[in-house]
């Protein structure tokens, strides 16, 4: 078993603009502080940098109140990067903006490009063996066969499945620790999408901890959740705590925030 799901060299970032607080958010729960999430920024960066991560930082782009969030954007494999189709239609354009900078990176880089295809990086967990997609309300059928289509020659197998009612995205409640193991909140492994796969349960309350990273030997993950970090702990992995409380106000995650590759 190799461990190029999370074994990379380089990542994306793009700095948090001041429109951000119009960004999509499905509560609202207060605008985000953008001062504090600048910090928090810097702080993600310098966990990813210590990582060992050759950081790109892009500059902010204020037409996109969510282009913080890259993730979404593409689908980073080692044969080439895909581009994706976002299914909220004000993200479209952050996606266009994404491809130029991968074009740079990559010798190969692909793109949904069905009028009726749409799918999101947050629904999409890359394990050594296999690509886990789940539909939502940002990511649909038609988007997980083209995708299914675009890396089937690069030897990917995509295993569709379903994101949780009132979840954004199939990463909001999973991430990947390492080739074996998936941190997972209760309600998402319950559905059996992780039968082949040992599974760290979040604690209870503490579901907004499921998003996490897994970057070479360093686990960067939200702070807040103490019981879910003793968890992690425990289980042998070295956990970077950052703040996400402003990012959270616009459902968003730590892995929402980067593009994670080895350009190939």
């Amino acid at each position: 078993m190799s461990d190029r799901s999370y074994r990379f060299t380089h990542a994306v970032t793009r700095r948090p603009s001041a429109s951000i607080i119009r960004g999509l958010r499905a509560v609202d729960t207060g605008n985000p502080d953008l001062a504090l999430m600048q910090r928090h920024h810097a702080d993600y960066i310098a966990a990813l940098k210590a990582a060992g991560a050759e950081v790109i930082e892009l500059e902010a782009l204020d037409a996109y109140p969510d282009s913080v969030f890259v993730e979404d954007t593409a689908l980073c494999l080692p044969q080439g990067a895909v581009i994706m189709r976002p299914g909220a239609p004000s993200r479209l354009g952050e996606a266009a903006e994404m491809a130029p900078v991968l074009e740079r990176l990559y010798s190969t880089v692909r793109r949904i490009e069905g009028e009726d295809s749409f799918i999101e990086g947050g629904d999409i967990l890359v394990t050594e063996r296999e690509i886990l997609v789940g539909r939502s309300a940002r990511t649909n059928a038609e988007g997980v066969a083209e995708l299914a289509r675009l890396v089937a020659d690069w030897g990917h197998k995509v295993r569709e499945l379903h994101t949780p009612p009132g979840v954004l995205h199939f990463k909001t409640d999973c991430s990947l620790m390492d080739a074996e193991t998936v941190l997972s909140t209760d309600r998402l492994a319950a559905s059996g999408c992780f039968r082949d796969y040992r599974v760290i349960p979040v604690a209870a309350g503490e579901e907004a901890s499921a998003n996490a990273i897994r970057f070479n030997d360093s686990l960067l993950f939200p702070a807040g959740f103490p019981r879910t970090r003793d968890r992690l702990v425990d289980a042998g992995y070295a956990v970077t705590e950052i703040g996400n409380s402003e990012c959270a106000k616009i459902d968003g995650g730590m892995s929402c925030l980067s593009l994670r590759f080895t350009p190939s």
